[in-house]
């Protein structure tokens, strides 16, 4: 017989899908078997498995500890403990704006990834896991059922902000906020062109391959599943000598939409390989070294709704200083603002 002891990474979910996460070889059709027949049980009574958990919660499974072995996944976790220490180690120059028990916003540098595009990559989501294993007592424990994630993507080679969580109310607060809407994120670029006024932009982003075709006419009906409405808004803090030094309202968020989106009223992210002018990228690779795109995730606001337990993150703003390279050149291209 196993038992365990809910913590504060496992309350706030449904029984059935921490033991999903407990025992991930184990189908569902077991699992709901065992909790008819009162082999797994939640604080000594026999449970359905949609009761939500509560941390101090005392979850009985009586397997046998072979069976228990055979349906987890613990083996496994330590090959991965030694991937996210080694990532830790490896992954040079993450700065951490701010951290709490229950989420981090870390400054990813250009050329990292935010997440594996391979399985032998290694990523900001290993780093994430490698410190906290080496800063927070019990965390390597509670892989088994919780990890820690980065919350938002950025591109590889754009830096700034990233959200991760810590905890499971972390990820819960982080997904919610995002999907609402209600957390601010805001980018800086330059870009080709002077834009004068600020603006704002609507659309559909179109996936194909791997890249994306922005069509710049609002309304959501008719959307197919490769198709997204986007919102992005802009506004313009130095224009000046061909460029502009621009600040970007990421309403919604998909994939090279910022990007992407600037491309298509002829104002591209200089040093776009992808969606830019292959020209003007040129002379600014050899003017600059500049060798990918320039954007920054620059600054977030939490909003003014949230809970108690996060009051102390109500309407604040998190700002990550741009890389010295964004710096030098915005002042070699003449533009000053609040960068400089």
């Amino acid at each position: 017989m196993q038992s365990i002891i809910i913590g504060s990474n496992q309350a706030g979910q449904r029984l059935d899908k921490f033991l999903r996460k407990c025992l991930p070889e184990a189908g569902s059709g077991f699992l709901y078997k065992m909790l008819r027949k009162k082999n797994i049980t939640l604080n000594g009574k026999k449970a359905e498995g949609k009761e939500i958990l509560s941390q101090g919660d005392e979850v009985k499974l009586f397997f046998s500890e072979e069976t228990f072995q055979k349906f987890s996944k613990a083996p496994a976790e330590a090959a991965s403990e030694k991937e996210y220490l080694l990532a830790y180690q490896a992954l040079k120059g993450v700065e951490i704006l701010y951290e709490d028990q229950d989420i981090l916003l870390l400054n990813k540098p250009a050329g990292m990834l935010a997440q594996k595009a391979a399985p032998k990559d290694l990523s900001l989501n290993e780093w994430l896991v490698g410190y906290l294993i080496s800063h927070r007592k019990g965390m390597k424990e509670e892989l088994s059922t919780f990890h820690p994630a980065v919350c938002n993507r950025l591109d590889r080679n754009t830096s700034g902000i990233v959200l991760c969580s810590a905890s499971l109310f972390g990820s819960q607060t982080l997904g919610r906020l995002l999907k609402e809407r209600t957390l601010k994120k805001y980018y800086h670029t330059i870009c080709a062109g002077e834009l004068k006024e600020p603006g704002f932009l609507e659309g559909r982003l179109i996936r194909k391959e791997n890249r994306v075709v922005i069509q710049n006419e609002a309304g959501e009906k008719n959307l197919t599943g490769k198709e997204s409405l986007i919102k992005t808004a802009y506004r313009p803090i130095c224009a000046k000598n061909g460029y502009t030094l621009l600040e970007v309202e990421l309403i919604t968020g998909k994939t090279h939409q910022i990007r992407a989106h600037l491309a298509s009223i002829g104002h591209p992210v200089i040093g776009d390989a992808k969606y830019g002018d292959l020209a003007a990228n040129r002379q600014l690779k050899e003017c600059f070294g500049l060798q990918h795109q320039l954007l920054h995730a620059h600054h977030v606001i939490f909003p003014m709704e949230l809970s108690d337990h996060m009051a102390h993150l109500r309407g604040r703003m998190f700002t990550a200083e741009p890389p010295s390279y964004f710096k030098e050149i915005m002042k070699s291209l003449g533009l000053y603002g609040k960068e400089g």
